[in-house]
């Protein structure tokens, strides 16, 4: 009899190890599936984000990664590129909007300056086609950085030796190499350095282990429910415009205390009424809070919103999670850069 049941147990143990040998495989054949399906949909990211008017060189980004941390491109030496998009916390200040040189705020959420050079075009408008012509942008922002001309900026910079050695150098064959134009090329060429591919990407390559099974189940859901029609490419967005609100009005779900028109504002055109510039995914998790207006400070609150407004679909708890785990993969380790 004793023999018999152990019998019966060694057999058991035998199926069962079948069947999950039999689990396993399914599982690894959909996602290997999967892996190609969402390489051919997103791809990964380049290493620098280059630019044929503005060529990336080691010279240009030093003088770039100066000037993104100088002070006195502000009116009262207070602010730097760096103040509003921080690059020791993802490129962000996780403020909902940033103070500037006098202490007022800013109409919109500062976005993460990480793989931006690699949008469509920049701010939430849309409003400029690069990097280079952004930066130009906040330095002379009356609540920005609010210097009051491009002469003052380039008188600023020609005082200092420093400057006239490093802007000499990168650019020998200008007449006046302290230019606003050759401030904006050097910022703009560092900012095409500040690429940070994720776990995510080793997935994109064929590594199938380099994300959880969670985490695979939330790219699945991502893809399925219909989050790539806005956040697709290998930065998960910023290549697309689209109405904040398609299925119903965004500020009731955000309670945002200022009706922001988006495009319009820019374009004064009735059919850009409520459309921003669809932001980037990665590092989402540490980007926060979010939406244009930063109205939102948790993850899954937002992508609850994001579903509603933007789909018209509920979310099971299940798959919140799991979108959850797959959007926290695609946070970075941080070059370093300060």
């Amino acid at each position: 009899m004793k023999r018999l049941l152990t019998l019966l147990v060694i057999v058991s143990l035998i199926g069962c190890k079948d069947t999950k040998k039999q689990e396993n495989t399914q599982d690894n054949a959909k996602y290997v599936a999967l892996q190609k399906t969402a390489s051919t949909m997103f791809g990964t990211l380049p290493k620098v984000a280059e630019n044929p008017e503005n060529p990336v060189t080691p010279e240009k980004v030093a003088l770039g990664k100066k000037l993104y941390f100088e002070t006195q491109l502000s009116k009262d030496n207070t602010q730097s590129c760096n103040t509003c998009h921080n690059l020791n916390t993802y490129g962000v200040d996780n403020s909902p909007t940033s103070k500037g040189n006098d202490g007022l705020f800013g109409g919109r959420n500062s976005p993460t300056v990480y793989n931006a050079a690699l949008h469509v075009a920049q701010f939430w408008d849309g409003r400029e086609p690069d990097v280079e012509a952004q930066a130009g942008g906040p330095i002379l922002n009356p609540i920005e950085m609010a210097m009051p001309s491009e002469d003052v900026v380039v008188e600023r910079l020609s005082k200092i030796d420093e400057y006239n050695k490093m802007f000499s150098s990168v650019f020998p064959e200008d007449k006046n190499p302290i230019s606003y134009d050759n401030i904006k090329k050097a910022i703009g060429a560092f900012e095409r350095t500040l690429i940070t591919p994720s776990r995510f990407d080793n997935f994109l390559k064929g590594d199938i282990t380099a994300l959880s099974n969670e985490e695979k189940e939330g790219l699945k859901v991502f893809m399925d429910k219909g989050c790539v029609a806005c956040h697709s490419g290998n930065t998960l967005g910023g290549n697309v415009f689209q109405k904040f609100g398609v299925f119903d009005d965004y500020w009731k779900y955000t309670k945002s205390t200022k009706i922001d028109e988006g495009k319009f504002t820019v374009t004064k055109n009735e059919n850009d009424k409520y459309v921003f510039k669809s932001p980037s995914l990665r590092n989402i998790a540490k980007t926060y809070p979010y939406f244009h207006d930063g109205s939102v400070s948790d993850l899954k609150e937002a992508v609850t919103i994001m579903a509603k407004v933007q789909l018209n679909k509920e979310l099971t708890e299940k798959e919140l999670d799991a979108l959850l785990a797959f959007l926290n993969s695609l946070t970075a380790e941080l070059p370093k850069n300060g």
